[in-house]
């Protein structure tokens, strides 16, 4: 099981609203939640991500949690959000290569390449939906983390909570 602390921003009855806590401060601005104010959080508004999980241990909104998900779940999702489209973007560009007549054939790659790569999106965005009712692909709240594990975190996250 691969595990992350977490901060609870939200607790419905047995489902929490999660933002995941980086254990180093961000380079650019120095944050450990969310993006504060680098150029590339101005630029991409950056926010914090949230994500909800199975709420088991009954933990409270500011709680600092350990959030658990399966390995094979996790590499599976990494192989098909990153392996499918890149399949469906060479099968694309081979195909529109060798359907497409000699004189335009970089032309033909190139939008056949385009055509692969966004049917491969589309295929992701509907795996992604589906695996969303599997319950080895939801995360859950482990335990509570241990106040020492993460001093400067929990630290942080108290106060912004207060």
């Amino acid at each position: 099981m691969v595990e992350e602390q977490a901060i609870i921003v939200s607790a419905d009855q047995n489902q929490a609203s999660l933002e995941i806590l980086r254990n180093k401060p961000c380079g650019l601005c120095g944050q450990t939640r969310g993006c504060g104010l680098s150029f590339w959080g101005k630029l991409f508004a950056h926010r914090a991500n949230t994500f909800k999980a199975k709420n088991h241990i009954e933990a409270k909104v500011g709680d600092v949690v350990v959030v658990g998900i399966e390995e094979s779940a996790l590499l599976f999702s990494a192989v098909a959000v990153y392996g499918i489209p890149l399949l469906f973007l060479l099968i694309g560009a081979f195909s529109g290569n060798a359907f497409g007549d000699g004189l335009h054939a970089d032309r033909n790659a190139a939008i056949g390449a385009v055509l692969g790569l966004l049917l491969g999106y589309i295929w992701v965005k509907g795996h992604a939906q589906g695996r969303s009712l599997d319950a080895r692909y939801s995360p859950v709240i482990l335990r509570l983390a241990t106040p020492y594990s993460n001093s400067n975190v929990v630290r942080e996250c108290k106060s912004v909570n207060k």
